[in-house]
């Protein structure tokens, strides 16, 4: 495939949209072959290179200003994502590098006296952020124009330097080991061993001299948490990891002061991920807590990371109210982050939203309303599966799917799960998701056998296939599939059912 159109096809639509408009920043034209190349490669079709020649040059079939056109259209979104990612930078990195380039123009336009106060700005905010390697640059350039008569001692500005080498150095062997760290926790979920992420991060930790700097250093703490919950994820293994990551938390928040200005985005970042798993393990009530420190975090000193965090805030706040019997302050909740705070999300809290309150209708009854919120998705799943995964994309089917069941469209039902193990399957092949392979099989036979639905008979299959340890243990997620199905054996509402079940860990 083409390598623009793959990287065009990262773009959300409002990037494609602002990219169009940056090509014709510098001169509008009516006719810009760059901007017409843009528009045929976000097409659907793959264009071989000499039938984009052709369209682009008609009467004269011209490669050589072909290639040169593709260049010119990657140096523009190259300056493109650039720009956006300036924009999008959480940490002072940008600032930094801003100050860093505006001190060299400055240099060389001899305005050392400025300059030099751009360089001092500069070191300030990288010390601040642990920017390491950039405050090496900042030493760096400060050592270099060391002669003018602006300057601090160089004696004192090398002393500094050989200071910042070795946090930097400490930062690269972070990295070697979180990577380390990566690689063992992969290799142990392919092996279905036990992650132990525990022993196996302190036992790295320890090979790279970094115990004790994990509970000094916020940005590690979080790096090493995110790379641990991203297994436990994939193993959906939260009871374990949940008093893990609440004693790494409050360990660095007491031992050492807790958290810097600074460090707000890692604080609440780790406050989001304890939400997440306590609600996860049905503890309703403590997530509600955390989510509570979470908000009076992004609404303090964290504030500039409001627009990041309030969307996952309000996803975790609306799925713990469900099950603490507020379903409708739940709604209310999201309809208001979806329709009147939409600026604020991008592309996947969007998607996140829309299942989110569909889930919610179904819960409370409004199947008509669940289906319309879902059909408002309108993308492909191929679409769906490139921005949010498969395992989102297949939760989404079956919602679809369940649904229908309710709205009595009992053929379309049929045809949605004969696509759905057409499409997932080798997916459904895998020991995970077993229990999935044979909900659908499942609801064929309610399909087939309506009258059987109610019988012990069928009652006893259910709890004979869908494998359980047991619901304390069970996903929260699986449990609320699992749970519809028995409100059709016991002619219940859904959502009375559901929280029966999950009030094993009310």
């Amino acid at each position: 495939m083409d390598d623009l159109k793959i990287t065009l096809d990262t773009l959300s639509d409002d990037d494609k949209r602002e990219l169009a408009v940056f090509i014709q920043r510098e001169k509008k034209k009516k006719h810009r072959k760059d901007l017409e190349l843009f528009q045929l490669l976000q097409q659907k079709k793959n264009y071989k290179p000499e039938q984009l020649i052709q369209r682009l040059y008609p009467e004269d079939p011209n490669p050589v200003a072909y290639y040169a056109l593709r260049k010119r259209l990657m140096r523009h979104i190259t300056n493109f994502i650039l720009l956006k990612r300036v924009e999008q930078d959480i940490t002072a990195a940008s600032p930094i590098m801003g100050m860093l380039s505006l001190a060299h123009y400055l240099f060389d336009m001899r305005a050392d006296k400025l300059s030099w106060t751009y360089l001092r700005k500069a070191e300030k905010l990288a010390i601040t952020n642990e920017q390491f390697d950039l405050l090496n640059m900042v030493y760096n350039l400060q050592i270099e124009k060391a002669d003018s008569e602006y300057a601090d001692s160089v004696e004192e500005i090398i002393c500094k330097r050989n200071q910042n080498k070795l946090a930097a150095d400490e930062e690269e062997r972070a990295n070697i080991a979180s990577s380390i760290i990566k690689h063992r926790l992969q290799a142990v979920r392919r092996q279905g061993s036990d992650l132990h992420f525990n022993n196996i991060i302190q036992e790295v930790l320890k090979a790279y001299g970094l115990t004790e700097a994990v509970s000094k250093r916020p940005s590690l703490l979080y790096k090493l948490l995110s790379i641990a919950r991203s297994a436990v994820l994939a193993r959906k293994d939260f009871i374990s990891f949940e008093p893990y990551i609440i004693a790494q938390y409050h360990e660095a928040e007491q031992k050492y002061g807790g958290f810097k200005k600074a460090h707000q985005y890692y604080k609440a970042s780790l406050l989001y991920m304890i939400a997440h798993v306590l609600y996860r393990n049905k503890k309703f009530r403590e997530s509600m807590h955390y989510l509570g420190l979470l908000h009076e975090s992004i609404s303090g000193e964290g504030k500039s990371h409001h627009a990041l965090f309030y969307p996952r805030y309000t996803f975790l706040m609306v799925a713990n109210l469900v099950f603490l019997f507020r379903i409708q302050e739940a709604i209310e909740l999201m309809e208001n982050l979806l329709y009147k705070n939409t600026a604020i999300l991008g592309t996947k809290d969007l998607l996140t939203a829309q299942l989110g309150l569909g889930f919610n209708y179904f819960a409370q009854g409004a199947f008509s309303k669940a289906n319309k919120v879902l059909l408002n998705i309108n993308h492909s799943d191929k679409w769906c599966e490139g921005k949010m995964g498969r395992e989102w994309t297949l939760k989404k089917n079956l919602g679809e799917l369940i649904i229908q069941y309710e709205l009595g469209n009992e053929d379309l039902v049929l045809n949605r799960i004969r696509a759905f193990e057409r499409n997932y399957r080798t997916l459904l092949q895998e020991p995970a998701y077993r229990n999935v392979k044979h909900y659908l099989q499942l609801i064929k036979h309610m399909i087939d056998f309506p009258e059987e639905v109610y019988r012990p008979e069928f009652v006893q299959s259910v709890e004979n296939t869908l494998e359980f340890s047991s619901f304390e243990d069970t996903d929260i997620q699986a449990m609320s599939f699992y749970a519809w199905l028995k409100s059709k054996m016991l002619r219940r509402p859904y959502y009375d059912v559901l929280l029966e079940l999950a009030q094993t860990k009310g």
